[in-house]
């Protein structure tokens, strides 16, 4: 099926790619069904395309990339709607952001994502982790040109 968005125009996706959030996320709780796709510029970088809503596509990242020793706690009854037969089973993906001092993640709403059953969550962690936590700025490697 084809999905029109206004970031990446049209997309052909499969009816197996779709993962629905039964309570939407925060901010967009009617926005139910949704799509990762692949950065074409940045393999660490996932959008959540909203199929409903053409302009809402969020940019995602996997928390342990950039904190290794990230855990979500939360408590269990927040995963029971994932049905997850393990806890292994669950995808963690958190909201790239940015402000004025540059790129930021928001450790404190993760979602948390069931592949096998293609649902998914967005919770708030019960420990005080940063709706902001700012990402190093990495120096771009300088290319000679002459």
């Amino acid at each position: 099926m084809q999905i029109n968005t206004t970031r990446f125009g049209t997309v052909e996706i499969q009816p197996e790619d779709v993962l629905l959030f039964s309570r939407g996320l925060i901010g967009f709780e009617s926005h139910r069904h949704w799509v990762l796709l692949a950065d074409a510029r940045n393999s660490g970088v996932a959008w959540l395309q909203c199929l409903t809503d053409p302009a809402v596509a969020l940019p995602m990242v996997s928390p342990r990339r950039y904190v290794p020793g990230y855990r979500v706690l939360i408590q269990r009854d927040q995963l029971t709607p994932l049905e997850l037969a393990v806890l292994d089973e669950a995808f963690v993906l958190v909201p790239l952001g940015h402000n004025e001092k540059g790129l930021t993640l928001n450790l404190r709403a993760p979602l948390i994502v069931n592949l096998s059953r293609r649902i998914g969550r967005q919770v708030v962690t019960g420990d005080e982790q940063p709706l902001q936590l700012a990402l190093p700025k990495i120096p771009l490697p300088l290319r000679k040109i002459a």
